[in-house]
């Protein structure tokens, strides 16, 4: 018998025009029912355009179809009125940056558990992959990408009046830190923080990239509501380490992304073992909480990262372990998942 599950998971097939996301994703699959072989759904769009509602529905009735035992589909597409938008949509404020395919925000919810160190090397392995790579730095108050990028130069501006970000290890780099003095404290309201994010996507030269990694600050407030509202994500990538007390703000992060039809693209277990110099393999925070908490979440579980001096030595001289060793065991790590990041986004 075909389930609702079965009719979501056909659909999440149909992209939306002109984006990498799917419908179902982006929160537009509003109803849904299913009896004697006839399928029926409805699409609640957010942006008046007919020729991306006929797309829509083209697509949507072409793939319901092809479900076993379909033999009548219905699809209504729902749009507010020329002029008009509808208010708390998918779409209601949502930019596409120019030129970026896809845009990935990778987040822990708790500090201190090396998400910056992942972003960084998950950006510099996609690059080693062969993929045309950007690194956002959104963390406002405490930016450290550039120095794990060892980037110190600031960004250009362009004939369009637009910031040019400067290139770290084949990466294009933007952050705070590259517009302030060395201990410039920012101190700054929620208002100025949604300001700037906004600036950093839509009045920065990009260019063409694959991929666009966001690096967010701890928790869930205004830096990732503002990501999430200025433009479509792709997906989030969860960082923890694997002790309780780091899941347990994980969930929260994960809870976040769903609530604003953001994809969980699967969870990073970080600090995972150390390996002592005599071959003793120690668990200083524990071990496979992040396996675990993947597959409660019924999300991919993307790899462990083990505690190596050589991230954090790498890090600290702006020289990624991925970039200075590709095949040091850290390395090897970081573009394993940043392989799977990549095939399963394709």
């Amino acid at each position: 018998m075909l389930s609702q599950d079965d009719i979501k998971r056909a659909l999440a097939a149909v992209k939306y025009p002109g984006f990498s996301r799917d419908i179902v994703s982006f929160g537009l699959l509003k109803e849904i029912s299913a009896a004697n072989g006839a399928v029926s759904v409805a699409l609640q769009l957010t942006s008046p355009n007919p020729d991306a509602a006929r797309q829509i529905k083209t697509e949507a009735e072409q793939v319901l179809k092809k479900l076993p035992g379909v033999n009548q589909v219905h699809v209504e597409v729902r749009q507010p009125a020329a002029g008009q938008a509808a208010t708390g949509g998918a779409f209601a404020s949502q930019n596409k940056v120019a030129g970026v395919k896809r845009i990935l925000a990778v987040a822990s919810g708790k500090g201190g558990v090396g998400k910056s160190t992942c972003s960084v090397n998950l950006a510099c392995a996609l690059q080693h992959l062969g993929a045309r790579v950007g690194l956002l730095d959104c963390d406002i108050y405490g930016p450290s990408i550039p120095l794990m990028m060892g980037v110190y130069e600031k960004p250009t501006v362009s004939e369009a009046e637009r910031l040019v970000p400067p290139l770290a290890h084949g990466v294009k780099v933007m952050s705070i830190g590259l517009l302030l003095n060395d201990d410039q404290p920012v101190i700054w309201r929620g208002p100025m923080i949604t300001k700037t994010i906004n600036q950093f996507l839509l009045a920065v030269e990009w260019g063409e990239l694959d991929f666009l990694l966001v690096d967010l600050p701890p928790g869930t407030g205004d830096a990732q509501l503002s990501l999430c509202q200025t433009v479509p994500l792709d997906g989030g990538v969860i960082i923890s380490t694997p002790q309780e007390a780091s899941l347990g703000v994980v969930r929260k992060g994960i809870a976040m992304f769903r609530k604003v039809n953001v994809p969980i693209l699967g969870i990073v277990e970080n600090m995972s073992y150390f390996t002592t110099p005599n071959g003793e393999r120690v668990e200083i925070f524990g071990h496979g909480g992040g396996r675990e908490e993947a597959a409660r979440q019924n999300v991919p579980f993307l790899g462990e990262v083990p505690l190596f001096t050589a991230i954090r030595e790498g890090g600290d001289r702006g020289m990624p372990i991925v970039v200075s060793a590709p095949n040091h065991a850290a390395g090897k790590v970081f573009i394993q998942i940043a392989e799977t990041l990549r095939n399963n986004l394709e």
